[in-house]
């Protein structure tokens, strides 16, 4: 039992592509020119991890999603080791390759805003806490007519 095609007679057996459909098909050209070999494009310039996206969602939740997504699976440089070999595992949690330390940070970053500034406001403190015990420290040391003179 045999199906008419255009070009010819179907074969009834399993297809193992386009060129097995037809059994009569006459190829046009024997052989390729490298000149008729396409090279692909570079699909994605401007919208790169977004462009699975396609045309959907709008244009500035794309933009939010591509800032987010790279961050995400961007290299992050360890503070123990110094290697740029820091990558998420899961949401808040950060593993270094090179040590092997696992480390707490954001879910798209490996710092936020808010930890930095907690941050910095901690290493402030304790440097004001360190001045002042040392000038505390300097005044018991200094010379006993100077300390008379404050006394007085």
């Amino acid at each position: 039992f045999f199906f008419q095609a255009e070009d010819g007679i179907r074969v009834p057996l399993w297809s193992r592509g386009l060129g097995d459909v037809y059994k009569r098909q006459v190829s046009t050209q024997s052989t390729w020119d490298q000149s008729q070999v396409c090279t692909m494009g570079k699909r994605t310039h401007k919208v790169g991890i977004c462009g699975k996206f396609g045309t959907r969602y709008g244009a500035s939740l794309r933009k939010m999603i591509k800032k987010f997504e790279e961050s995400q699976h961007a290299r992050y440089t360890c503070p123990f080791c110094g290697k740029t070999a820091i990558k998420r595992q899961a949401v808040g949690i950060w593993k270094c390759r090179g040590c092997s330390k696992l480390i707490a940070g954001g879910a798209w970053e490996l710092t936020t805003a808010p930890a930095l500034a907690v941050k910095a406001t901690v290493h402030r403190l304790k440097k004001v806490k360190i001045g002042a015990t040392k000038s505390k420290e300097d005044k018991e040391q200094a010379h006993p007519i100077y300390l008379s003179l404050i006394h007085i």
